[in-house]
């Protein structure tokens, strides 16, 4: 029996994205990463000088910004193209900068809610990989099967430094690492939605392993959940 929806959550450069395109791809799934939504608003607050701090303000861009996840229109290496009121913003919202505020944005609750709403939206079509910190947890808590994915952070940082150095974006592995650790104590500790596992998530630590190996174990997982789920039918 084929699944409906799968969750994917973990902190930032996990894997998430790598593992829940290629189990998309190996499905026939559509792919999210709700992520970019926060990145994208992050990237809109900051190109139009409104204060990160100002929680009022960017709720309200939130609220009003277009954002649409399409297939890549470039071969340049994206997974997929971002669209903020028809800006092609896939790597704008990439850039230090963005890393460094997107999780206060995120943390707000009125952004969160005005994004989540589009994203069970987008899940009600099913046959979704849904990618993202809160999507077993808060977003898609009957998803038929979770997964969350983790790594050290120095090994999370490195695979983010080499991403910006792929791209010949200048960086230092010392400030990405520092950026990581930020990132990952706003995520944890954040009243709103907090990044951690949910109770019935099956944990996949990438760190070390190749993604080939990653990929296999989750499809594993998939084919065994769909069994179930058939059987119990």
């Amino acid at each position: 029996m084929r699944l409906s929806t799968i969750a994917i959550d973990g902190p930032a450069a996990s894997g998430k994205s790598t593992i829940g395109q290629s189990l998309a791809r190996h499905l026939g799934y559509l792919y999210f990463d709700t992520g970019v939504m926060y990145r994208a608003v992050t990237w809109a607050a900051l190109s139009r000088s409104i204060s990160i701090d100002a929680e009022a303000a960017v709720t309200a861009l939130a609220e009003q910004l277009h954002i649409d996840v399409v297939p890549p229109t470039l071969d340049d290496g994206r997974q997929y193209t971002v669209l903020a009121d028809g800006v092609d913003v896939t790597w704008a919202i990439r850039t230090p900068e963005v890393d460094a505020h997107v999780s206060q944005v995120s943390a707000y609750s009125g952004v969160r809610k005005a994004l989540v709403r589009q994203q069970r939206r987008v899940a009600a079509g099913g046959q979704v990989v849904m990618v993202g910190r809160d999507i077993g947890t808060v977003v898609l808590p009957d998803a038929d099967l979770k997964l969350y994915l983790d790594a050290s952070v120095e090994e999370r940082a490195r695979r983010r430094w080499r991403e910006m150095r792929a791209r010949g974006k200048g960086a230092d592995y010392g400030a990405v690492l520092s950026s990581m650790r930020r990132r990952d104590q706003i995520d944890s500790n954040r009243e709103i939605s907090p990044l951690r596992v949910a109770e019935d998530a099956f944990v996949l630590d990438t760190d070390g392993v190749d993604i080939e190996d990653v990929l296999a174990r989750a499809v594993r997982l998939v084919e065994d959940r769909g069994r179930e789920t058939g059987s119990q039918g």
